[in-house]
């Protein structure tokens, strides 16, 4: 058994009873394969071990049990021997076949690794809430989050400063002596009138100006403001309140009315001394100067006072993102609820980076540019290929990628040359049955008046060159003249539409270029892109934001997926996008909903599938509905072919993972192929 799991390349530990095992775990260990005879033995010292693993840790057992008629109560008991805290336990009885036992031990390994995935996750979610803590502990304004009942649930160093227990002035016995505020009718504002009060009732308080009495002898001018917090059903579940200290502003303010004042009764006591009244009013205005410079401070600070507490604001809705998706997550971890934890992950993620992000806002605004045409660095794109190219090519395929070294950028869409050098590769190795060498170059040439009149729609200038060699079978000059011709292919029928070149040569023209191609039969064939050098330099290209969501009109799809978790991920996407569906899990199944008279707007088909794969299957799907549309989802790495030689009329691919935008995007794109192409 030692030699089967090494030479599949597992690291293999072998102990002579559990509890020797027990002493050696750690986070590292991936599975414990145990046999029945091992539970012979006293396990406090492994149920002990087990305790003392992290709360997101559940180590797979796989208990091999001797198989007996008739044995399944004792094969329980058996299950039953090991300490309770080993709740991940697989029980495979002997014999068995090796291909049983790796099966059950890839799938232990695979269940170990979203564990260590999760505690990642969880270490990178903390982080990112300490960070947040900690910016939110350094702003200038005093801020407290409380429920729909004003208990506090958070309170910042600045708020504490006011009110030291952290409750919010309306819960504190003290609150209407120390707090003094008005009315707009001169009345003092009682305690059900606070703040916080009106926000937990809904209503937006956008700042009251009290009076903070920190004892007897000392009061400082406070702007209080208050926000309610909403769920999506529009009840209140709390509310924010953020203090603002004015103290200095409202001093400066009352300087100033007790100076105008003072200069007022000087300049009608000294009229009659005009040379030392106009002394005194250079010094006064001099001293008038001081004055309203300090305005001039207090009104910043008024500003950023407001600015403030819209930033608390917009913390708000960043930290109720994280704080609430970490207490879930934490929750269901306690519960050793795994299932659907990904969703709060990724919206805590998202809001803490929202927050990380505000900052920096703050001091500039970014700028949006075309990411259809753009500068791009040749040599990057195409070593950024390299580790695709060779697992997609094969052992039998030697990859060379040769970059000249003075490359200037090129003018282009990145995304359509990625996929335009991925297609020419797949071309390549489907050239090479038999193995052989696939060479990417990139260089530059400069063409001249003489070959621009040569070849019309070839503009003179300078160009960057990619170049896809392989030593395949290679093509004689008739097919060479055929290659670009839309829906020419030299594949057998149902395996390519012709359409690979057509879309290269097609994207080479638009994008201001040409495409040539040089070939000999037993030699090999070369394809060249030619793309225009641009005028800029490369430079980083700004996000531009999600794309929107497109919704469905009730439009039926027949959904065909053989793995179960991608059926019901997809299937379950398209219900909250608008769509009804019908599963099939193999192309049988799929086959009897076609012929069932059911009528279908989209099919959506793995192509890798059992029985007969995803193109095969459109084949049929198209002899019941001569135009359905046809969505196609793959893994990109190992099914990039598909793109060169896959698709027919009105089919479309996506790769897998994708996110639900660029899913409702695609159908959006499929079934309304008059529209432009949703970005």
């Amino acid at each position: 058994m030692h030699s089967l799991l090494t030479g599949h390349g597992y690291d293999v530990a072998v102990y002579g009873t559990l509890d020797d095992a027990a002493g050696q775990l750690s986070e590292d260990v991936g599975a414990i394969l145990v046999t029945e005879e091992a539970l012979a033995v006293d396990l406090s010292g492994l149920h002990r071990a087990l305790e003392a693993q992290p709360p997101w840790s559940d180590i797979p057992f796989i208990l091999l049990a001797g198989r007996q008629a008739g044995r399944r109560a004792t094969t329980e008991a058996v299950r039953r021997r090991l300490p309770a805290s080993a709740i991940n336990v697989v029980l495979l009885e002997r014999p068995l076949s090796s291909e049983s036992l790796l099966s059950a031990i890839s799938s232990a390994i695979r269940g170990r690794q979203k564990q260590f995935e999760i505690r990642d996750r969880i270490a990178d979610l903390d982080a990112q809430r300490l960070q947040l803590t900690v910016l939110l502990d350094h702003l200038p304004v005093g801020v407290a989050f409380v429920d729909a009942e004003g208990r506090t649930l958070l309170t910042n160093p600045a708020f504490r400063r006011f009110q030291p227990t952290g409750e919010v002035p309306s819960r504190t016995p003290e609150g209407e002596e120390r707090w003094e505020g008005y009315e707009a009718d001169g009345s003092r504002i009682l305690r059900d009138r606070f703040v916080s009060a009106r926000a937990i009732k809904g209503e937006i308080v956008p700042g009251i100006e009290f009076r903070f009495h920190r004892n007897e002898t000392e009061a400082v001018w406070t702007r209080v403001s208050g926000l309610p917090l909403f769920d999506p059903a529009g009840k209140v579940t709390g509310a924010i309140s953020v203090i603002v200290d004015i103290d200095e502003q409202k001093r400066a303010q009352q300087a100033l009315t007790t100076f105008a004042q003072k200069l007022e009764r000087k300049v009608a006591e000294r009229t009659m001394a005009l040379q030392d009244a106009l002394t005194q009013v250079e010094v006064e205005a001099e001293q008038r100067k001081t004055v309203e410079a300090a305005l001039l401070q207090s009104r910043k600070m008024e500003a950023v006072g407001q600015l403030t507490g819209g930033i608390a604001h917009d913390f708000n809705n960043m930290l109720t993102g994280v704080i609430g998706s970490l207490d879930i997550m934490k929750l269901r971890l306690s519960r050793k609820r795994y299932d659907d934890i990904d969703r709060f992950m990724d919206a805590a993620t998202e809001s803490a980076l929202r927050a990380a992000a505000l900052t920096q806002r703050l001091l500039a605004f970014s700028r949006r540019q075309s990411l259809d045409t753009k500068p791009t660095d040749i040599n990057a794109l195409v070593n950024s290929l390299r580790d695709l190219l060779l697992r997609t090519m094969g052992e039998q395929i030697s990859v060379s990628i040769l970059t000249h070294s003075e490359m200037p950028p090129a003018s282009v869409d990145a995304n359509q040359l990625e996929n335009a050098i991925l297609n020419l590769s797949i071309n390549a190795r489907d050239a090479m049955p038999s193995g052989g060498d696939l060479t990417i170059e990139t260089s530059t040439v400069v063409l001249g008046d003489d070959y621009a009149r040569e070849h019309p729609g070839v503009t003179a200038g300078q160009y960057t060159v990619v170049s896809v060699s392989d030593t395949g079978v290679g093509m004689d000059e008739e097919l060479v003249e055929k290659v670009f011709e839309p829906f020419f292919t030299t594949k057998p029928v149902g395996q390519g539409t012709g359409l690979g070149l057509s879309m290269v040569y097609g994207f080479a023209q638009q994008s201001g270029g040409q495409v040539r191609v040089h070939s000999a039969v037993g030699v090999g064939t070369s394809v060249h892109i030619y793309l225009p050098v641009a005028n800029a330099e490369v430079s980083e290209t700004p996000d531009p934001g999600a794309s929107p969501i497109h919704e469905g009109r009730g439009q039926t799809v027949l959904l065909v997926e053989d793995d179960d978790s991608v059926r019901l991920l997809i299937g379950d996407v398209l219900q909250e996008l608008g769509y009804m569906s019908f599963a099939a899990a193999e192309p049988e199944a799929a086959i009897k909903f076609l012929e069932s008279g059911q009528k279908f707007d989209l099919m959506i088909s793995d192509v890798g599938l059992p029985g007969m794969n995803g193109r095969q299957l459109a084949e049929v799907a198209r002899g019941h509905y001569p135009d359905l549309p046809i969505l196609f989802v793959t893994g990109y790495a190992e099914n990039a072919a598909v793109r060169a030689g896959f698709l027919g009329t009105n089919m479309a691919m996506i790769t897998k993972p994708f996110q639900l935008d660029m899913l409702s995007a695609k159908i959006l794109e499929i079934l309304s192929p008059d529209l432009p192409s949703p970005s």
